[in-house]
């Protein structure tokens, strides 16, 4: 190799070196900024009682249900062992209840007691307040630079295992409501022609949300992209004990294909089920083909179906139940 050449080579090397020191040093940086924002380093998860891996595991089957061990194991990337001492200290606790799988006798199915579940709330309220505080000093636009580094922080460093997710859940803030009715009355108007008395019902629905609001018992979600609002759905208290009702789902048109409405119809179910309740039901009307395959695939059945004549049109509403 020429001198010169060389020499270039070892200024090369050495301000790689340097770039990689740099990259090295800004990552630990971030981490101790982020862990100590988000409080990962303190005693007890957003004050319930429990270390970070108890709240997780407490977490993940309040949202998911029955587990096995194993699979608490290989999700979180744990040491089986490890695991096994994380939940007798929750069994001790009354928080969780394990027994012997039907299917595989050297399994243990892991489910929350009623206990658990109560905790689960506790955790799944205090973690929506918490990134509630932590995005409201943000505009609309600073969040959506936030959730898109998030999502691509998520994506390079996923290994391509984690698709990137270009919306994010979040529960309703002032102004959110007013928004919902308009966009309801704006797209039906467009797509199905309907007229202002269906504004006027979606009115009446978010109002009487907002009047009586239980946060134990009822949930708005809003679909965000990119610091806009293209989705929402809400669950509330029905007429009968133990029944809830899922109302005004939407997508905007240009956020539908990426799975928006699923999983607001899913995170209906997750909520309803801790809650408590038994059955959800909805009202829609047949000319809404999208929204029907949704429950349908959800699980939901149809039960009652009956013409009507509604918002200018002629129209079959149906009601759909989720057995709990």
């Amino acid at each position: 190799m020429h001198l010169y050449d060389y020499c270039n080579y070892l200024e090369t090397m050495a301000m790689d070196s340097r770039t990689a020191a740099s990259a090295t040093e800004a990552v630990r940086r971030f981490n101790r900024f982020y862990t100590h924002r988000i409080g990962i380093l303190e005693e007890s998860l957003l004050g319930s009682g429990l270390s970070l891996s108890e709240g997780r595991i407490v977490f993940e089957l309040g949202r998911r249900g029955d587990w096995t061990a194993g699979g608490i194991a290989a999700e979180f990337g744990l040491d089986p062992g490890h695991v096994s001492r994380l939940l007798a200290a929750l069994e001790k606790r009354r928080l969780i209840a394990r027994k012997r799988s039907e299917a595989d006798g050297r399994q243990a199915i892991v489910s929350l007691t009623a206990r658990g579940r109560e905790r689960y709330q506790f955790l799944d309220t205090a973690s929506t307040d918490a990134i509630g505080a932590l995005l409201a000093p943000l505009s609309q636009g600073d969040r959506g630079r936030l959730l898109s580094a998030m999502a691509t922080i998520e994506s390079l460093l996923g290994g391509g295992d984690l698709p990137r997710v270009p919306y994010v859940l979040r529960p309703h803030r002032p102004g959110d409501i007013g928004w919902v009715v308009s966009r309801h009355a704006a797209l039906y108007a467009q797509e199905y022609g309907w007229d202002e008395t269906f504004e006027g019902m979606v009115a009446e629905v978010a109002a009487e949300f907002i009047k009586s609001f239980d946060a134990r018992r009822e949930r708005c979600w809003i679909a965000e992209r990119e610091g806009e609002i293209v989705g929402s759905a809400f669950l509330v208290k029905g007429p009968e004990d133990g029944t809830a009702k899922l109302r005004l789902l939407y997508v905007e048109p240009s956020a539908r294909g990426l799975g928006i409405g699923a999983r607001l119809v899913e995170e209906c179910r997750l909520f309803a089920r801790t809650a408590g309740y038994k059955r959800i039901v909805l009202w829609t009307n047949s000319i809404l083909a999208s929204a029907r395959r949704i429950y349908e695939a959800a699980g939901y059945r149809l039960v009652q179906s009956e013409p009507h004549r509604s918002f200018g049109q002629d129209l079959v509403g149906e009601t759909w139940q989720l057995d709990l």
